[in-house]
């Protein structure tokens, strides 16, 4: 039994709740899967043992629970403007990889599709976030904000690729300033993105219009 399937009995504490995750999180950005262990996870998070195995019977459990409530997640926004969903987009980029669990984030990249149990529950994470990142695109294409042959995948690839590297790049004794300044250099990052998608295209289409006499 998962911590979400918990039977009636005593209410759960949400600040236990929250140090477990990020214990979980740490504990297997630490050491992958082949040395996250119950025991270690409880350690981690100051706790005993046995409150662990009140809330799950395995381990696959718990790190199932801890990816799916403890892990930022690559969300759909909708603030009416492309500009600035790109840049929620890519903010949220940024804060995954310069965040608590940035070392799980790309643990589970790595480890993830071998991990019974958490395998699918991360791969239905992953395409929901693929497709709310493809949702914003095509908002866009839609409104005119971008041209209606933009390849929606190549955008995000160098949107979403560019701010993760930047985070993954970004020296350790600088991470916590660019997570406090993440919405800047992504405001930084999509306003040269879409002046190069957008620039040519205008200056292609104003070349064709009819010259005037």
């Amino acid at each position: 039994m998962s911590a979400t399937s918990a039977g009636v009995g005593r209410p759960r504490d949400p600040e236990v709740d929250r140090r477990i995750n990020q214990a979980a999180l740490d504990v297997f950005g630490d050491a992958g899967w082949a040395g996250f262990a119950m025991e270690t996870v409880a350690r981690r998070a100051g706790i005993g043992k046995a409150t662990l195995y009140l809330r799950w019977n395995s381990k696959e459990e718990l790190l199932t629970d801890a990816v799916c409530g403890g892990l930022a997640r690559i969300s759909d926004v909708d603030t009416g403007t492309l500009h600035g969903d790109l840049v929620r987009l890519a903010t949220q980029m940024i804060e995954l990889y310069t965040g608590p669990a940035s070392r799980a984030a790309l643990r589970l990249n790595l480890e993830a599709p071998s991990i019974p149990g958490v395998a699918e529950h991360y791969a239905q994470l992953r395409t929901s976030q693929i497709a709310a990142a493809r949702a914003i695109v095509r908002r866009g294409i839609g409104r005119g904000e971008l041209p209606a042959g933009t390849s929606v995948t190549l955008l995000l690839d160098t949107l979403l690729g560019g701010a993760m590297m930047h985070a993954l790049t970004t020296p350790p004794e600088r991470r916590a300033a660019l997570a406090a300044g993440a919405a800047g250099h992504a405001r930084e990052l999509v306003g040269f993105l879409l002046h190069a998608v957008v620039a040519p295209d205008r200056a292609g289409r104003e070349s064709a219009a009819p010259g005037v006499p």
